[in-house]
């Protein structure tokens, strides 16, 4: 039995679309169709940015299990509670407010799951006795107890405060708060249940959260619990020992105390009071629980060294708070839970303070590390991991480890809601159907396909796993576009501000990224080259192109841009495509149309001081030829001979990208530096407003 997915309604940053994060099966469901080796393929992974609606995940199941019956007004969808008012202000009043919960449990016959605390949602006849796995729906529904009085009262705050939207507002999260609700399930068509079902009885959750404190004896309260679990639980162990011992202290300090000062103590009170009064009493009082708090230390070994705890890096003391946590949730699982409940173990944000090598092994290895666990124990658990991080690290590790993008769920914000996509390898590899003129044999499309998908697995760990955190992607084809780009980004008011990634992919490959930023919906923009085809003689001679007319290009960009065709005399416009943006060298630039950035770069500041400096050092003779003192009158030559500079800086791109790069920083007047190409800057600007706005608020 495992929890296959849950839907989360106007809670907090969630509202009614886009709303379903869906989990994996524990590693040990037989109902798998393959046995899994990996954790990553048997973890299911919560990712996204800050404040994106990660945390609000497990919120979310933590609030059903553990604390149903805390509700607040800050639980609610924020735009979700403004609508409904807006209604009640227009005397609309049927609509109140409620949080929706639908969650989907899969039920192995196979395994003998036991079903008797999912009666009520289950029909014998809708059963298909042939499948092995029946998925079972639960609605959950925290609605409002006294609908009259709720209406009455928020009709009142309308009338007193309907002057002042923003307070009317607030007083109405406060209304809301102090409102109660009631916790309804329904199952088969909508119906309510009846009887005394909760969901803790069918799910148990474990959320180990990031340990955000740096107090000295963090291990030491972890292990201090599991200590207590054993004690607790132990027979005919040394622990009676103990226990009778410190009783045996107690006694012996009560007495000596209690003889040498309790008399003295009490002998000044009765000369104030009365002795019948009041008297005190000393006593000792040493427990076991005492002792672990107090008397014993944890240490960790360094060689022949013992580090106290205080010494140790944050990065090892929250692993072992990981590992702590899920040693005291082994010692403390009851066997008869593994096939009447579903477990989950929630890890939030792993990350914190783990160095990026031991964020990749994390959860490559922290599976085994649970298996150890069991085995040692000798106990069956069928636990469900589910990860909320921010690491592009752990996210690479689980790509790689399991070879697929499944069970990874992608929150972002849109409009300031929260918007899950579920990513897997058929959808990351995009829905491009099968064209008999383009592909060839259907059996050479689908190689094609897992090709694209092959590549793209493997290639993201070459950070590009980053764009799943950032606030906008662009995709750049040449090394000297990524080196600079980056430093006027920065210059830029309205992009400095935000995460931006570069990412440097050639030509066709770049294309492979598009089904999956189009998935992710991050604003992405793609930077090409017109890549202009030249005849043998045009590229000896190095001709300029100043006419498009019945010109072709070579690069695969262009082509998907321009539906599969070659032909660019007819280009007229900048590709756009949902959150996709493609730019390249649409018009002339001083007559000429480059055919490259370098090119591009050169036409738009052939007259800059600084560009005829990096020239004349990378190419002494040629600059020579083309112009032989750099004065202003043979600036012209520079531009008229831009075909030809770039492709003498072919085989020196890094070299002029870094000497730009060095000159660009250390210029004293910015005023004096190069500047972008039309296409860049339009490109740019399409980004700008795209671009998510910080939200501050909940995650």
């Amino acid at each position: 039995m495992h929890l296959k997915s849950l839907q989360i309604i106007n809670f907090r940053k969630f509202s009614r679309e886009n709303n379903i994060v869906e989990f994996v099966a524990s590693s040990a469901d037989s109902s798998r169709k393959e046995p899994i080796n990996s954790v990553a393929a048997s973890t299911t992974l919560i990712v996204g940015r800050n404040n994106a609606g990660k945390t609000t995940v497990a919120t979310a199941l933590n609030k059903l299990i553990n604390e149903a019956s805390t509700i607040s007004g800050r639980d609610f969808n924020f735009n979700y509670l403004g609508i409904l008012l807006k209604e009640h202000k227009k005397g609309i009043t049927d609509t109140l407010p409620f949080l929706g919960f639908n969650i989907v449990v899969g039920v192995d016959k196979t395994r003998n799951d036991l079903l008797s605390n999912l009666s009520p949602f289950i029909s014998i006849g809708d059963v298909d006795p042939s499948a092995n796995e029946i998925d079972v729906s639960i609605k959950v529904k925290y609605e409002i107890k006294e609908g009259t009085q709720f209406r009455d009262g928020l009709k009142e705050l309308i009338d007193r405060y309907s002057n002042n939207e923003a307070l009317l507002f607030r007083k109405f999260i406060e209304f809301v708060d102090k409102t109660q609700f009631s916790e309804n399930y329904f199952g088969l068509d909508g119906t309510k249940i009846k009887g005394r079902f909760k969901l803790s009885d069918l799910i148990k959750l474990k959320t180990i959260s990031a340990q955000k404190a740096t107090a000295n004896n963090g291990l030491a309260a972890t292990f201090n619990k599991i200590i207590k679990f054993r004690h607790k639980n132990a027979t005919g162990s040394d622990f009676t020992s103990v226990e009778n011992s410190l009783d045996s202290i107690n006694s012996d300090i009560t007495e000596k105390i209690s003889s040498e000062h309790q008399d003295t103590v009490n002998n000044v009170l009765h000369e104030i009071e009365s002795d019948k009064a009041f008297s005190v009493s000393l006593l000792a009082d040493l427990n076991f629980e005492k002792l672990l708090n107090s008397l014993i230390k944890y240490e960790y070994s360094e060689g022949e060294l013992s580090i106290p705890e205080s010494q140790f890096g944050l990065g090892y003391s929250n692993l072992m708070h990981i590992i702590g946590e899920i040693i005291g949730y082994v010692e403390q699982f009851p066997e008869e839970d593994c096939q009447s409940k579903i477990n989950l173990i929630s890890i939030e944000e792993p990350e914190t303070h783990m160095h990026p090598q031991m964020q990749e092994l994390f959860i490559k290895y922290i599976d085994d590390a649970v298996a150890l666990l069991l085995e040692s124990a000798k106990k069956k658990i069928n636990s469900q991991i589910v990860i909320t991080t921010h690491s592009s690290h752990i996210l690479n590790s689980k790509i790689h480890s399991s070879n697929s993008f499944d069970n990874i769920n992608y929150i972002s914000t849109v409009d300031g809601q929260s918007c899950v996509v579920k990513l897997n390898d058929t959808a990351v590899a995009g829905n491009e159907v099968f064209d008999a003129t383009k592909h060839g044999t259907e059996e050479e499309f689908k190689q094609w396909k897992l090709e694209n998908l092959t590549f793209l697995k493997k290639h993201i760990k070459y950070k590009v796993s980053e764009l799943f955190f950032s606030d906008a992607v662009i995709f750049v084809e040449g090394v000297t576009e990524e080196t600079i780009l980056p430093y006027y980004i920065e210059r830029d008011d309205a992009l400095k501000k935000f995460y931006i990634s570069i990412f440097n992919i050639n030509g066709a490959h770049g294309q492979v990224y598009y089904p999956l930023v189009k998935l992710l919906n991050v604003p992405t923009l793609v930077v090409t080259d017109t890549d202009i085809k030249r005849s043998d003689e045009e590229k000896e001679n190095f001709t300029q192109v100043s006419d498009l007319n019945g010109r072709t290009t070579t690069n695969s960009t262009i082509k998907l841009f321009n539906r599969d065709n070659d032909d660019i005399s007819q280009l007229n416009s900048y590709y756009e495509s949902e959150n996709l943006y493609g730019v390249f060298q649409l018009d002339s630039t001083e007559s000429y149309f480059a055919t490259s950035f370098e090119e591009a770069f050169i036409l738009t500041n052939y007259q800059n001081v600084i560009i005829n400096d990096i020239l004349k050092n990378l190419k002494p003779r040629i600059y020579k030829e083309i112009s032989d003192s750099g004065s202003n009158e043979n600036y012209e030559q520079i531009k008229n001979h831009s075909y030809k500079l770039q492709k003498k800086l072919s085989d020196s791109k890094s070299d002029f990208a870094n000497e730009l790069l060095f000159k660009l920083i250390t210029t004293e007047d910015p005023a004096h530096c190069p500047v972008l190409p039309s296409y860049i800057n339009a490109g740019l600007d399409w980004l700008k407003p795209r671009i998510p706005k910080a939200v501050k608020g909940r995650s």
